[in-house]
């Protein structure tokens, strides 16, 4: 009998939410995407002791300012990792730019170029990576500029109509706008303890993503992120690309039974409205006020992350 999973890969590009090699070997997603937060989880995972000691090894060989290590080991670990993964999956790996940088244009480049520059040193292409910022104002401008010197860009972070509006128009390759924190939110707000879901807000708000781009005929790549539950996933069979976690994927694999298309592209048509501005932009963001809190939270929760772990490295590079 046909599993779920199998089922929604019909559907939607799967992509793996995880750095764990054994669980990317087990699903077989098309794509594979990592944080900070998921290469803090890498140290604890036997197969990557090795590759982890080799880096750190050459960067304390090539660097002497301790500071500067750790920040080129933050870098060289995300390549590395992102490197083994590249050889699991046929599609691409996305390679986050710290969200200490996430209102910094320029410095949000110069890292972009330089986990690129990486990578082709590790016989990585340009085309297997997608460089992944935080959908401000300023990763949105720095993702177009990306854009036209071929490196595609994966906008995460994503949980407001205005971010999603202005990815577009900026040509960006691929965005993760948010289910599972969008719904938090609700929960929270409102005092529901569960949504059907048809009407979850965080469904509800990935399929208005979903049909925006489809009624002006952007080419930008849709992938949901950020699931709770198996049902937001299946709510959303349809959609371009899902990331998901090895547990829900897991989930999915044992469970007997078809997925049904909820999400279909309806075709181009509508006249394109003139481009969002800065001031529109943020003023729209802002009157939301979950897409506002949210977007805050998970920039200071990576930031976090990305501290921890270079509190990590600085210890073992001193």
């Amino acid at each position: 009998m046909t599993q779920q999973l199998d089922s929604l890969k019909q559907l939607s590009m799967v992509v793996a939410d995880t750095g764990d090699l054994d669980a990317i070997r087990r699903y077989q997603p098309h794509d594979a995407t990592t944080n900070p937060s998921l290469i803090l989880k890498a140290f604890e995972l036997e197969g990557y002791q090795a590759l982890i000691d080799e880096t750190l090894a050459a960067v304390k060989s090539d660097i002497s300012n301790v500071d500067a290590r750790v920040e080129e080991a933050v870098d060289r670990l995300s390549v590395a990792i992102g490197t083994e993964i590249t050889k699991l999956v046929p599609g691409r790996v996305s390679t986050e730019v710290a969200a200490k940088l996430s209102f910094d244009e320029k410095a949000s480049i110069d890292k972009a170029h330089h986990l690129i520059d990486l990578y082709e040193k590790q016989g990585v292409s340009k085309d297997r990576v997608l460089i992944k910022l935080a959908s401000t104002w300023e990763g949105i401008r720095a993702a177009e500029k990306l854009e036209k010197e071929g490196i595609n860009c994966n906008l995460t972070l994503l949980f407001s109509d205005a971010q999603a509006r202005a990815c577009f128009e900026a040509g960006v390759y691929l965005i993760s706008p948010f289910v599972g924190r969008v719904t938090d939110w609700y929960k929270k707000a409102t005092g529901t303890e569960s949504y059907a879901p048809d009407e979850d807000p965080g469904v509800k708000f990935v399929r208005g993503v979903c049909d925006y781009a489809s009624q002006y005929g952007y080419d930008t790549v849709v992938m949901g992120a950020s699931f709770r539950n198996t049902d937001q996933i299946r709510a959303l069979a349809g959609c371009n690309r899902l990331t998901i976690s090895p547990a829900l994927l897991e989930e999915l694999a044992s469970t007997d039974g078809g997925v049904t298309r909820k999400i279909t592209d309806q075709g181009s048509g509508a006249k394109r409205l003139d481009p969002i501005g800065e001031a529109q932009f943020r003023w729209e963001h802002n009157e939301d006020a979950m897409a506002t809190e949210k977007l805050a939270e998970g920039i200071r929760t990576f930031a976090a992350d990305q501290k921890k772990l270079e509190g990590l490295l600085a210890k073992r590079l001193g």
